[in-house]
Parts: C-alpha cells; sequence; structure tokens
C-alpha cells in the first residue's frame, strides 16, 4: 500500500492576479492559446464537498471531520456562475459541465441550470450542458434536473460488485442505490447518460467485464478511465494504473469491439463500438469509451478550461495555481473587462501536463503541488 502524502499547504489559498490588460480583446470566439488551441468546453465546480470518500479523490484521512471546506460566502452564486458562463460563451464555449466535489449537494443545483439553460452559444444554438455525480441523490433529483433543462449526465460508479464499491467510496454506499439513480434518470427522459469507471489496478479491475456486460445494449455508454496522478493527497502510483489497451483487449476477447470516430474535437475518449453478427456496429448494443489520461496524453487539442467553486480559473486539471477571476465579478469590473482578462489568460495558456510528465521527476512529494480534483472538479 502507497504512503499517502498530506500536503501542508492549502493550494486553494495560491492563486495569480487575473489582470485586466490595457488593450482589450474581443470576444470573437477565435480566443486560441499558445499552442493554437480554441476554448470550447468549460468545467463549473459548484461545491467542494462530497458524501463519498474515494481514495483516488478525497482520502478519508485528509478529508476527515476536521478538513475546512470553503466558507459559503467563498463560493459563488449561482447568478456569478451564469455570468461567468456567459462570458465564457461569448469566448467561443460550446460545452459546460457542472462537477465537484459532488454537485448535487449544492442546495437548489437545478435552479443553477435553469439559469445556465437559456444561455446560447455564438450562432444560437443551445449549449451542451451536463452533469457529473456520483449518483448517490440522483434518484431524488432525476426529475427536477430534466425539468430545469439539462440535457446529459455522467454517473460514477467504480464497480457493480457491492464489496468492491463500498471499499473504494469509502462510506459503505451500496451499488444498487447508484444503478437505482441511473434508472430514475432514464425513466424521467435523459436519453444521453455516461458511467465513468476509474479503473486502478489491484483493486477494482475485475469488475471491468462485468461492468462492460451490465451496461452493454442498456443505452448508457461505459468509460474507462485510467487511475491520475491528479492532486497531492490520492497516493498515486504508476503500478497502479491500467492502461486502455489493456482493457480494450480485456472486453474485445469477450465482447467483439470496433473503434468508432471520436464525436467532437478535443473529446478526451477514444470510442469503441460493440460488433455485432455482421462484424459491424450494432448501435442497439452501444459502444464504450477509453480515456486515456496517462498513457495516451491528449494534451494537442485540449480546449478545457476550468472554473473553481470559489471563482479561480484554472488551464490544466494538474495545474498548480488558479486565476482568481472571482474577485473581478465582485469587485465590480465590467464585463469587457473579465472578458478581456480571462482572454488574456487564455492566450497565454501552455499547458500540457500529461505531454510532459515522463520528463518529470518520479518523486513528486517536492516541489509545486496540483490542485486537489474535489476542488476544481474532474
Amino acid at each position: 500500500m502507497s504512503e499517502r502524502v498530506i500536503p501542508l499547504f492549502d493550494q486553494r489559498l495560491a492563486a495569480f492576479k487575473a489582470d485586466i490588460p490595457a488593450q482589450k480583446i474581443a470576444a470573437n470566439g477565435l480566443l486560441a492559446d499558445t499552442l493554437g488551441r480554441p476554448l470550447r468546453d468549460l468545467r463549473i465546480s459548484v461545491t467542494d464537498r462530497c458524501n463519498f470518500r474515494c481514495a483516488y479523490c478525497m482520502p478519508k484521512e485528509v478529508f476527515d471531520k476536521d478538513y475546512a471546506y470553503l466558507p459559503q460566502n467563498a463560493l459563488l452564486s449561482f447568478e456569478e456562475i451564469a455570468l461567468a458562463a456567459r462570458l465564457f460563451v461569448a469566448h467561443g464555449v460550446r460545452k459546460l459541465r457542472l462537477t465537484g466535489g459532488e454537485p448535487l449537494l449544492r442546495k437548489n443545483i437545478e435552479v443553477l441550470i435553469n439559469m445556465l439553460a437559456v444561455i446560447e452559444t455564438r450562432d444560437g444554438e443551445p449549449l451542451d450542458i451536463t452533469l457529473t455525480t456520483n449518483g448517490s441523490l440522483l434518484h431524488k433529483k432525476a426529475q427536477l434536473l430534466k425539468d430545469a433543462g439539462l440535457k446529459r449526465l455522467t454517473v460514477s460508479l467504480d464497480g457493480l460488485d457491492d464489496a468492491v464499491f463500498k471499499k473504494m467510496n469509502d462510506v459503505g454506499y451500496p451499488v444498487a442505490d447508484v444503478l437505482a439513480g441511473i434508472e430514475a434518470a432514464q425513466a424521467v427522459g435523459f436519453q444521453s447518460i455516461k458511467v465513468n469507471m476509474v479503473v486502478q489496478r489491484g483493486t477494482n479491475d475485475a469488475q471491468i467485464l462485468p461492468m462492460a456486460r451490465h451496461f452493454k445494449g442498456t443505452g448508457v455508454t461505459l468509460r474507462f478511465i485510467e487511475y491520475m496522478d491528479v492532486g497531492a493527497t490520492n497516493g498515486w502510483r504508476m503500478d497502479e494504473v491500467l492502461p486502455s489497451r489493456e482493457v480494450m483487449q480485456l472486453i474485445h476477447a469477450e465482447l467483439p469491439l470496433i473503434q468508432l470516430d471520436t464525436s467532437a474535437p478535443g473529446e478526451t475518449a477514444e470510442r469503441w463500438g460493440y460488433a455485432g453478427a455482421d462484424g459491424k456496429h450494432d448501435k442497439a448494443q452501444g459502444e464504450i469509451g477509453l480515456i486515456s489520461s496517462v498513457t495516451q496524453a491528449f494534451c494537442g487539442d485540449c480546449n478545457r478550461a476550468r472554473l473553481s467553486t470559489d471563482g479561480k480559473l484554472y488551464l490544466c486539471l494538474f495545474a498548480t495555481q488558479g486565476h482568481d477571476l472571482r474577485s473581478l465579478i465582485r469587485g465590480g469590473a465590467s464585463d469587457d473587462d473579465i472578458l478581456s482578462a480571462i482572454g488574456h489568460i487564455w492566450q497565454k495558456r501552455d499547458d500540457r501536463y500529461s505531454q510532459l510528465r515522463s520528463e518529470m521527476p518520479a518523486d513528486t512529494s517536492t516541489g509545486a503541488r496540483k490542485v486537489e480534483m474535489s476542488y476544481i472538479g474532474g
């Protein structure tokens, strides 16, 4: 068992000032970073709290009863989030993902969804709004979320075996209740549901085939995510990473797969469809996704930004510091000034951590610490 590394410095307190450039940056949808990558996807963390204690995200020995969560007045209000979303959309964002922590713990989250659902892209199309949840409250919230205008859901589920799943969530939460939440979401009319499984070698890799069998043909897309070195508290080790290629080969040996085209530029998941008797993709049987964030870096076309629950803009999941937009929003800056600040930050972006990982020292216990995933969302 790897030794946990507990940070002595709270990364939430570290932030760059979001400067307003002297020369305004137009919001024309053509914003690009130093590597030519556009801004198309914004992930918004609405809370830093979660009712699970998954070791790869919020290990219990760090996020215990004495852990100091952000105070309520530090969190962006729904109005502030909606304002920020509208400004990012002006720069070309087309997709919003609400995340956490566990976003369904944020009181009246459906009100925020309703506020975001009326925002249109630059070309007048509806925004692609999705929400990622551990599913524990989904059976209670599914109808409210659907009525508010949410179109898509992603549910985190790391196994079907109750003992394995309870070990991974570390609070004894049963698999049956997450499955009930997924069924409730389907019952109220959600047509696009994805299930994310973080695969940790030696912990839940025996659940790969049971998960594939269970969700095949259900209309739910199952995605396998390589165990990532996010944050400073999850005790990540390379020998616990099961490469996506091995996951695909394991499933393909029993349930033949055919590689599919990517769904959109910058998409993180490699798509594989279940083959029918004719050897072609059987759409009725669905597909799986492979997110190879360790073994096959996708930095080259990454078009995602992340907004923390207290209003800091992060340019990479593996960042060490964010840019403080909340001070501008609450300090009376005009929309044009905030737009220019966002543009200025993105134009200087050169993040490509996953591509550079192999060149980094093996000892990650020193130097700048990456921010926790529970704070900026996955």
